[in-house]
């Protein structure tokens, strides 16, 4: 698991996506950053596809729910597995109305992030992990 595997993080804090990455390289996966949905949906249609990508909500240009709508009505694009990281209030509703297969609270738990992603990395999209 993660060996070869890279991880999209999209998020628009430069100090959040730089700790990110240090936590998921140490974790045995690469990783490729956008800081904003449309940089994301560029990424994404440029280079091979990430087995997951890690969404936070509030950012400019695109944000993470309109990254998500454009993301599902995209075929190719839509069973890729989200994984929300966000500050935002309501944050169990707002992913079960995203549809995604899991959601953390900023400041997030690196250790329970990490196991979420191996746990999507070893079993796929069917597996839902959710935490507070």
């Amino acid at each position: 698991m993660g060996l070869n595997k890279h991880i999209l993080v999209v998020d628009d804090n430069d100090i959040i996506r730089g700790v990110l990455t240090i936590v998921l390289k140490a974790a045995g996966y690469q990783v490729v950053c956008a800081a904003n949905g449309r940089e994301a949906l560029d990424c994404l249609r440029a280079a091979q596809p990430p087995f997951v990508i890690l969404l936070d909500l509030a950012m400019p240009v695109v944000d993470g729910r309109q990254f998500r709508q454009k993301q599902q009505e995209d075929a190719t694009l839509a069973l890729i597995p989200v994984v929300v990281v966000s500050a935002e209030s309501d944050l169990p509703l707002i992913a079960a109305s995203l549809g995604v297969t899991s959601y953390f609270t900023k400041p997030v738990d690196f250790a329970k992030l990490v196991e979420a992603i191996r746990v999507i990395d070893g079993y796929g999209a069917c597996a839902v992990v959710m935490a507070g």
